[in-house]
């Protein structure tokens, strides 16, 4: 069985790859059949496709023409297979986003013409709006990595040069991941800032009025940020997650054994199943939306973890060693089981900071009654302390895994925590389309029991927004450890040392100085961005309502395409120096001679430390401020109008680039820097 599985193994996971790759089609297939409603719901619904198809076209012209330059550097550098895997890397990415967006912007209007049914209604077809763009994160990423791992084994006869070309694969998703969460999010959050500020605050006008020259501009954005950004985030952390597995375990396996390299395959494509058997379960589950969501996330894993069981003890009848150390079935399966048990714990975890069901929300939108200071002091607060569980967390999973299996097991458990993403991800675009359903309803007029409906959908999709973002910082952080210790192990061989940092060495101290600086400097630029943006929204919102007053009484339309042209052209003009900010500190670093592959280790751990709780921190902030914006909004604290509202919206509005501009974002940034280390190692290091 061991001989089948390791000479099967990939084919078997591209199979079941291809059978998620149909059940998203058939889920397409039931989201179109559904109603979208009534002339008018169709009309806003297109404006917002038409807006969302536009910018992310705009967004791949400019992105092709550094990609461009990037794919010739590593065709001239690393050879042909690796240039291709940047090119397949950033394709597929391109890809789960561009197509997930697709079925969203029409998962919205439906989903609102079904709240007008019922409930149940609703979720369905919001949820298996999202469950599309989840099911193809996780089977484009496998078919992707494993086909193109077959094809150059294949072509080349040599596994070694199959597996370096990986990590040309790993770089174009990172690269497409940045740009497309730094882009998407600062339209998404600057139109919405924009709209807030002059909409709610100045004219006391609600979520989504049609009467607010933004609100196009906000829905867009929810599909471009949040959709397809989110997409293309945990796409590249679930590609470079099973492409760092395979990597270490070539790397540090005795004999190079082959079943070190396919049983992450295994695992991924195993997990195609509980992620369908979720989908299936929140479908089918007469129960409340929070726990029909959370119980698809539990089915998924405990379906998952039971199938790998015997899967493990096939793969490694006899204990392999890893660097020396004897690793038996039993070891590794404990990290699969940890790596299942860490996505419960980010879940767990994120959804008791940022759901209003819980205290730290609560707590905040109390704040909200003496003003918008102690809001916003509250909400810093709340962010940090949302780091220490999490942190713990990883912690002590790195600890128990590298116990089990060296740098394996931490491997191991890394591609076990991602291939859940199909659930996970099916849960994040569920948000924006339930969003979107409630700004759909607004606009046309249908019945304010509609709009009740997708609110409390909406509620629950910003928890699980800020849930997902949760899980995708806490897998990266688990990432970047691999990624690291793939550095260290590809130094080794290619300086045939045995290559080790030492704390003395001020070069590694000046590395993590550097690279724990690359995270705030990031993150700086894209808060920049979205305030500027938000500021020239909010003039144009203003000069709008100034000019034609015949807008806030209903007698004239609002010109939206100028709103949408603003943010769109800020976008694409502001995300370009941030998402190359991690190329230049790799490279000018590397290329200084008195700092090089020494204080190229320290940047990579300094940014992963600062990264990780940066990113943990804005976004928990962020989603609770969201929801404490909500939970006044529902009457608590003197409702919408009241001055503890207002404050509320102030905080949400500072939350909204923490939780979907900057924060996320630093998620695919810290991947860029490790594995460009990686990919010059041999350019300048041999």
């Amino acid at each position: 069985m061991q001989q089948f599985l390791t000479d099967h193994g990939i084919g078997t996971s591209l199979v079941l790859g291809l059978v998620g790759l149909g059940v998203a089609g058939l889920l397409i297939r039931t989201v179109l059949a559904s109603s979208a409603g009534n002339e008018r719901m169709a009309e806003i619904a297109a404006a917002v496709q038409e807006g969302a198809k536009a910018y992310l076209h705009r967004q791949l012209v400019t992105v092709l023409i550094i990609a461009a330059v990037i794919f010739a550097a590593i065709f001239k550098l690393r050879g042909w297979e690796t240039a291709m895997g940047f090119v397949l890397g950033a394709v597929c990415s391109l890809a789960a986003g561009y197509i997930g967006m697709m079925v969203a912007v029409r998962a919205n209007v439906r989903t609102a013409q079904a709240a007008s049914v019922s409930p149940h209604s609703a979720l369905k077809v919001a949820f298996n709006g999202g469950a599309v763009t989840g099911l193809l994160v996780v089977a484009l990423g496998l078919l992707s990595v494993g086909a193109f791992y077959l094809m150059i084994r294949e072509f080349s006869g040599n596994t070694k040069v199959a597996i370096d070309s990986l990590v040309g694969l790993a770089l174009g998703s990172s690269l497409i991941s940045v740009f497309a969460r730094l882009g998407g999010g600062i339209y998404t959050k600057a139109a919405d800032v924009g709209a807030d500020l002059v909409g709610k605050i100045e004219q006391n006008l609600q979520e989504d009025d049609p009467r607010n020259p933004a609100t196009i501009a906000d829905n867009v954005g929810d599909n471009v940020g949040d959709c397809a950004g989110m997409a293309a985030d945990v796409f590249e952390t679930y590609a470079v997650s099973l492409i760092g597995a395979v990597l270490v375990g070539y790397l540090t396996a005795l004999n190079q054994s082959m079943a070190a390299v396919i049983y992450p395959f295994v695992i991924c494509g195993v997990s195609i199943i509980g992620a369908i058997l979720g989908i299936g379960f929140v479908n089918v589950a007469p129960i409340s939306p929070t726990k029909a969501l959370i119980g698809g996330v539990v089915v998924s894993g405990l379906v998952s973890a039971a199938l790998l069981w015997p899967v493990t003890g096939m793969f490694f009848p006899q204990a392999l060693e890893f660097s020396g150390k004897p690793v038996d079935a039993r070891s590794l399966y404990i990290c699969v089981a940890i790596g299942i048990a860490l996505t419960f714990a980010a879940v767990g975890i994120t959804n008791h900071f940022t759901s209003t069901a819980h205290g730290p929300v609560r707590r905040l939108a109390k704040a909200c009654e003496t003003g918008h200071a102690t809001n916003i002091i509250a909400g810093i607060s709340t962010g940090h302390h949302a780091t220490v569980l999490p942190v713990l967390c990883i912690v002590g999973s790195i600890w128990w895994c590298h116990q089990e299996a060296g740098l394996y097991g931490i491997a191991i458990a890394v591609v076990s925590m991602l291939s859940l993403s199909g659930i996970i991800i099916s849960l994040d675009a569920f948000g924006p389309i339930t969003d979107n359903a409630g700004g759909i309803a607004v606009m046309s007029g249908l019945d304010p029991d509609v709009r009740k409906v997708t609110d409390e959908l909406d509620a629950v999709g910003n928890t699980m927004k800020a849930v997902t973002k949760g899980y995708a910082i806490a897998s990266a952080g688990l990432a970047a450890m691999v990624l690291f210790g793939s550095y260290v192990e590809e130094l080794k061989a290619i300086l045939n040392e045995d290559f080790r940092f030492d704390l003395m060495d001020p070069r590694v101290i000046i590395g993590l100085f550097i690279g724990g600086l690359l995270p705030f400097s990031f993150t700086a630029y894209a808060m920049d961005a979205v305030g500027n943006a938000a500021g020239a929204v909010v003039k144009e919102v203003r000069r709008q309502i100034a000019a034609r007053p015949g807008i806030l009484n209903g007698t004239e339309v609002p010109e939206y395409k100028t709103c949408v042209d603003i943010v769109t052209k800020a976008a694409l003009r502001q995300m370009i120096l941030p998402a190359l900010l991690p190329l230049i500190f790799v490279i000018v670093v590397a290329k200084i001679p008195q700092l090089g592959p020494v204080a190229l280790g320290g940047v990579l751990v300094g940014t992963i430390v600062t990264g990780l709780f940066l990113g943990i921190a804005m976004t928990s902030s962020g989603g609770a401020w969201d929801n404490a914006k909500k939970y006044v909004e529902d009457g608590n604290h003197g409702g919408k109008g009241s001055p503890a509202h207002a404050a509320a919206v102030t905080g949400d509005t500072v939350g909204d680039p923490y939780k979907d501009t900057a924060g996320p974002a630093v998620n695919p940034m810290i991947k860029v820097v490790n594995i460009l280390a990686i990919l010059i190692i041999p350019i300048l290091f041999r």
